[in-house]
């Protein structure tokens, strides 16, 4: 292996190991979940998911788990706590 190719690959490790460097701003995928595969996409903070929970709570285990995947690497608004969106939807 040529040696600046080296010195790529132990950087990007430890960029690997740094994901504060690393923001997420716009995604979409497909998520399979138990009963049913959904698509959700985050755009500039906000997220969209096409489970019906989603649809009455703007908020989802899909979502949740993206979030723990994700981590550190989403913006402060795409970090959305169940139950800031329990009291959004109680004062609507």
């Amino acid at each position: 292996m040529h040696s600046s190719l080296i010195g790529k690959v132990e950087k990007a490790n430890r960029y690997a190991r740094e994901l504060d460097r690393i923001s997420v701003e716009r995604m979409a995928l497909t998520f399979r979940g138990d009963n049913d595969t959904h698509h959700v996409s985050l755009d500039a903070g906000q997220w969209h998911c096409t489970c019906h929970y989603f649809e009455s709570w703007n908020v989802c285990v899909h979502l949740l788990t993206l979030q723990k995947v994700f981590g550190v690497m989403l913006p402060d608004d795409a970090q959305v706590s169940i139950y800031s969106a329990a009291q959004v939807s109680a004062t609507a």
